[in-house]
């Protein structure tokens, strides 16, 4: 015991933490800004009734595991938009109890199913609750991407790539409308990066294997619960990675993979309350059909609320092609796999994986400006990345309203 609580007092939560705590409230800030000035869409109720339906009863409609069908484009963000309403309805038909008969919220009934219309008459904040899962995993993909940069390039990269993530309009999007891509982007990045960790700490003693593998299989089953076309993709990138860093281990890199990926699969047919054939429908449906396209490369790019990422992103570009001390696997790797995932689309079902790309970016930018604060133009550098930093903030800021 003496030797657990000696690891948990590690943690400091000293000035570069609460830094990086400020900014991810500022990224909280604008998510709750911009869901109260939203109202509740078709797509609100839909997530809303369904994501319910996965948590307290099955579909009415005999054979499918929802009303909204066999759910095969991301289980988990509607189990996350759900689950919020489900505890709201349970506590306040608990405090139905202690409440005269006419001001009590839910009518008596022994069914707690409630429908999405009598939940937006009934109950407050429903908008606000459906959103709170995704602004968690936007704020818990920040601080992954501030650990991450911060851990490699020090604490201006990790300032840079964390600023940069916390004014992206993209992902305010994502993070204010139910959908999957928030939680595949966390669960993408966190597997990516979790991979090379394991591969590092395999040059150690196995009793440091454990828990990284244990967390490899968190971040595998958040990928393949938010979008099961995500698993196969990181499966192989994080194989490719491992084997790149597992030198002298390369023969047991496979056998992680294969053991974090059926941790996955356990985990989505657990999302599925381990029913077969909703489970199965999520194989015999196109959700996990992908191809390459530009498209989103060139939306993003152009979008005018995105311009600072966009303009950071080319001079690390130009950084990294013109200086050989940029070129190293810590700078090499966000690249690699951002330009896998900004090309990719999936054609069985409406997604955006592009989305999942943009923390990739933004951790290369931050490695790519670090080595530059760490030559004889530092102050050149520093000065320049807090332009781009003003720039991206003061575009982000303009187009909130234009979000939704």
């Amino acid at each position: 015991m003496t030797h657990r609580f000696s690891r948990l007092r590690r943690f400091r939560f000293n000035l570069p933490q609460r830094i990086a705590a400020l900014m991810l409230l500022m990224f909280l800030a604008q998510g709750l800004w911009l869901t109260s000035r939203q109202t509740l869409s078709d797509q609100d109720y839909k997530f809303a009734r369904c994501g319910r339906e996965t948590w307290e009863k099955p579909s009415p409609l005999a054979g499918y595991y929802t009303s909204c069908g066999n759910i095969s484009d991301g289980i988990l963000a509607y189990r996350m938009a759900g689950l919020p309403l489900t505890l709201n309805v349970l506590l306040e038909r608990g405090l139905d109890h202690f409440r005269k008969p006419e001001d009590r919220v839910l009518p008596e009934s022994d069914n707690t199913r409630v429908s999405a219309w009598e939940l937006r008459h009934q109950l407050t904040h429903i908008l606000l609750l459906l959103r709170l899962p995704f602004l968690a995993a936007g704020c818990m993909l920040g601080a992954g991407i501030w650990w991450v940069s911060r851990r490699l390039y020090g604490n201006l990269g990790g300032y840079l790539a964390l600023s940069l993530y916390c004014f992206s309009p993209a992902i305010l999007r994502a993070c204010v409308s139910p959908s999957p891509e928030i939680f595949t982007a966390l669960g993408v990045y966190g597997g990516i990066y979790t991979c090379i960790g394991v591969a590092h700490a395999m040059q150690g003693p196995r009793r440091k294997w454990r828990p990284r593998i244990v967390l490899l299989t968190a971040s595998f089953s958040i990928a393949a619960a938010s979008h099961i076309a995500a698993l196969p993709v990181i499966a192989l990138l994080g194989l490719l990675l491992m084997l790149w860093v597992a030198e002298g281990r390369r023969t047991q890199v496979l056998p992680v993979v294969m053991l974090a990926s059926l941790g996955a699969i356990i985990f989505l047919f657990a999302c599925y309350g381990f029913s077969p054939d909703p489970f199965s429908y999520v194989f015999r449906s196109a959700a996990g059909f992908l191809w390459i396209s530009f498209d989103p490369a060139r939306r993003f790019f152009s979008t005018l609320g995105s311009a600072g990422i966009t303009l950071a992103a080319a001079a690390s570009a130009i950084l990294y092609l013109g200086s050989r001390r940029s070129r190293y696997f810590g700078n090499t790797t966000p690249l690699f796999c951002f330009i896998i995932l900004v090309l990719l689309i999936t054609t069985g079902v409406p997604s955006s994986p592009w989305i999942w790309s943009i923390p990739f970016l933004l951790t290369f930018v931050g490695g790519v400006f670090a080595d530059a604060f760490e030559t004889p133009h530092r102050k050149v550098a520093v000065l320049a990345a807090g332009a781009l930093v003003g720039l991206q903030v003061v575009f982000c800021l303009l187009s909130l309203p234009g979000l939704i």
